[in-house]
């Protein structure tokens, strides 16, 4: 227990699997009531029930971020079940298809667009409504080290991952002043299968890629959730805008 995240509501987009379950666990684990969000319905209820069955507060809702109408009703369920929305982690993710820009196609812009950024835009606006009724909240935004640099092959990821990062600068200053900080966090090579999209699921590419990090492994996804609720924390009161590098080395150089 962390008696920052007793009697709070935390709230995590992509919430079946990788950065996103291992942030609703610690959570939970801190004391907060947990709202688990994802498109795959099936697999946020199994999590919900393990955790409600560990004496844990928590709700799974089915949301496919690119949709508004689905966001509004995740948080309205949220504070219809807890009463309120005191942290967020806008987590929910798809990784672009391996294409040079000449080859790549609107539908594919728009898919990840619409889920990576708009997305993001989309959650925000409507946590930062309940929010700012509280008068206090946080919220941190899932960008990437693609936020810090170019990749070939993967325009689209890239475009929108450096949308996030300016997306919560201008979230974070509109809010501060009304009592709510808005973060983001730009994790490097993490044991996810996003991760290993990038390398189209080549195993040998992946265990070489992640031997390249100057720490010599990829990152956990328990080391991402601690970040998230450091910066949810009071411990982090006077961290606004700021997108959070943790890449084991990867961008050092």
């Amino acid at each position: 227990m962390n008696p920052a995240f007793e009697n709070k509501v935390a709230l995590v987009t992509g919430a079946a699997s990788g950065m996103g379950l291992a942030t609703v666990r610690a959570f939970a684990d801190a004391g907060a009531a947990v709202v688990l969000a994802d498109f795959r319905e099936d697999a946020v209820n199994a999590e919900a029930e393990k955790l409600r069955s560990s004496g844990k507060q928590a709700l799974a809702v089915a949301c496919d971020v690119s949709d508004d109408d689905q966001i509004a009703a995740m948080v309205d369920r949220t504070v219809s079940e807890f009463g309120r929305l005191d942290a967020a982690f806008n987590n929910a993710g798809v990784m672009a298809k391996v294409v040079p820009i000449t080859e790549s196609s609107r539908d594919e812009w728009d898919r990840v667009i619409g889920i990576n950024l708009r997305g993001v835009w989309s959650c925000m606006k409507f946590q930062l409504r309940q929010m700012e009724k509280q008068g206090e909240g946080a919220i941190v935004n899932n960008a990437s080290v693609g936020a810090l640099t170019g990749n070939p092959g993967i325009a689209p990821y890239i475009a929108s991952k450096h949308g996030v990062v300016g997306l919560t600068r201008t979230a974070a200053l509109e809010s501060i002043r009304k009592g709510i900080r808005v973060n983001a966090i730009n994790p490097g090579l993490i044991d996810t299968q996003i991760a290993r999209d990038v390398v189209s699921g080549d195993e040998d590419a992946y265990a070489n890629f992640a031997e390249s990090v100057p720490i010599g492994r990829a990152g956990k996804p328990e080391e991402i959730a601690s970040a998230v609720l450091w910066l949810c924390s009071p411990g982090a009161s006077y961290v606004v805008g700021h997108a959070l590098t943790i890449d084991g080395g990867m961008t050092v150089g």
